[in-house]
């Protein structure tokens, strides 16, 4: 079993959309995977076609496990099948009311951990799911974990966050030992409201004669104002973005770019990966990619 943790204290960093496309193209590999959903949002709950309000038991009840007074329920008394092959521990809203109890027990970072253990030879592969937040489910998540997939996005202030990211990992390792270290970056809605793809000039067009002479014939396209700001800011974009990737890529051992896919957006309304969806679009060919990369680590 190989357990791999999404985490970013930030959210709009896809961190969910991540977690379910690797897993659905892992099982869509023959691998046998859980999804673990440790963020009261319930996202990935939902994203796998699961409403978080029709679990009976959930992640709270596993949590709450561990306080003196509380019924004892395990995984495997949560967990459920869902349409697209992936298995899921699901979660609710409920799971915000767990946290305040967490704090009181001692081994409270181990909960997350000590609870998969009976799965160990269940899975190929567990993914955890966590909240936007460096609470305690981020830290169960992070102490769970073999390997560690940060999600970023593409934004100004992306380079904000990973400062106190690694800061965040660092005050980890010395409260509980565990030394962290992020496997892979992801950067999601990469190229949104501007294209980084660099047009490339066509040889052949440019050494045809009959285009060459069309070309004379046509009336050059003079740019408007508007047109010439419109190709400055894109020109920014790009440089900006060019930055950002060098800089990212002097953190991370592995960055991968996710570009903004609209059918991503419509895997998550069906409740179902993009794997199963759009396997043949931009985002999904890119989760196709890290997913081949991430079952190495298997």
């Amino acid at each position: 079993m190989t357990t791999i943790t999404f985490s970013h204290h930030k959210g709009g960093t896809g961190k969910t959309t991540s977690c379910l496309n690797i897993a659905g193209f892992c099982s869509l590999a023959g691998k046998k995977v859980l999804v673990v959903d440790c963020d009261p949002q319930a996202n990935a709950t939902a994203g796998l076609g699961v409403s978080p309000e029709s679990a009976q038991k959930n992640m709270y009840d596993v949590f709450m496990s561990r306080v003196d007074g509380f019924p004892q329920v395990k995984m495997t008394d949560i967990v459920m099948s869902t349409e697209s092959g992936i298995d899921l521990a699901p979660a609710s809203l409920d799971l915000v009311g767990a946290e305040p109890y967490l704090y009181g027990i001692a081994s409270r970072a181990e909960v997350l951990r000590d609870a998969l253990l009976p799965l160990k030879e269940k899975y190929d592969f567990i993914f955890i799911d966590t909240p936007p937040s460096m609470g305690q489910f981020v830290i169960n998540g992070l102490f769970a974990a073999d390997h560690i997939i940060v999600t970023l996005d593409s934004g100004s202030f992306a380079l904000n966050g990973v400062g106190p990211l690694f800061t965040i990992f660092e005050d980890i390792k010395q409260d509980l030992g565990k030394d962290l270290h992020v496997d892979m970056a992801i950067i999601s809605r990469w190229g949104e409201g501007g294209d980084m793809e660099c047009p490339v000039p066509d040889e052949n067009k440019k050494n045809d004669l009959a285009g060459w002479l069309r070309s004379l014939l046509v009336p050059r396209h003079v740019p408007t104002k508007e047109e010439k700001i419109a190709d400055e800011e894109r020109a920014k974009e790009h440089e900006r973005l060019a930055g950002m990737l060098t800089e990212i890529g002097k953190k991370f051992p592995e960055v991968h770019t996710v570009p903004y896919s609209p059918e991503i957006y419509e895997a998550q309304k069906k409740g179902m990966p993009i794997s199963h969806v759009a396997p043949g679009s931009s985002a999904g060919g890119v989760y196709r990619t890290i997913a081949d990369e991430v079952m190495k680590w298997n």
